[in-house]
């Protein structure tokens, strides 16, 4: 069965609203024979990531860049999944005030140097997540999902 490992750091109510949406697409009609796992950015160990098969990354843009919390959860994983995970699919949200460009930036750095492959345009939301925001996490969540079905 193959596994979906969805990676987030969720402080705010607006960031808990996306992950539902796209926690609940992984779970769309059609869609089966996939394992979705939830880690919180500082529980998730490279054990998680080896053992999975794509993964959907979620994180506040904070004072220009990714939260610390993902940031440390890629430097905890980096090396140990840098040979085994190449050319994985990834999707992205990222939600801010104001601005999520270098957050999106600094995730693309790290992505691209583990060679995950996007398979999805990254999601920006800016301020109060509407309903065109939270269907479009709930649409990735569904297409990283229906992508790993064999």
């Amino acid at each position: 069965m193959a596994r979906l490992l969805i990676i987030h750091h969720t402080p705010s109510p607006a960031m808990h609203m996306l992950f539902e949406a796209v926690r609940d697409g992984t779970a769309a009609d059609g869609i089966d024979g996939v394992q979705v796992v939830c880690r919180a950015a500082l529980a998730t160990t490279a054990a998680d990531v080896l053992a999975s098969d794509g993964y959907v990354l979620g994180t506040p843009a904070n004072l220009g860049t990714m939260s610390g919390a993902l940031k440390h959860c890629f430097d905890t994983i980096y090396y140990p999944c840098l040979d085994d995970t190449r050319g994985r699919p990834v999707g992205v949200y990222v939600h801010g005030n104001n601005d999520v460009d270098g957050a999106l930036r600094d995730i693309a750095k790290i992505t691209t140097g583990l060679d995950w492959r996007e398979t999805q345009a990254p999601l920006r939301v800016i301020g109060e997540p509407t309903r065109d925001d939270l269907t479009a996490c709930w649409e990735l969540g569904a297409a990283l999902a229906a992508g790993l079905m064999s």
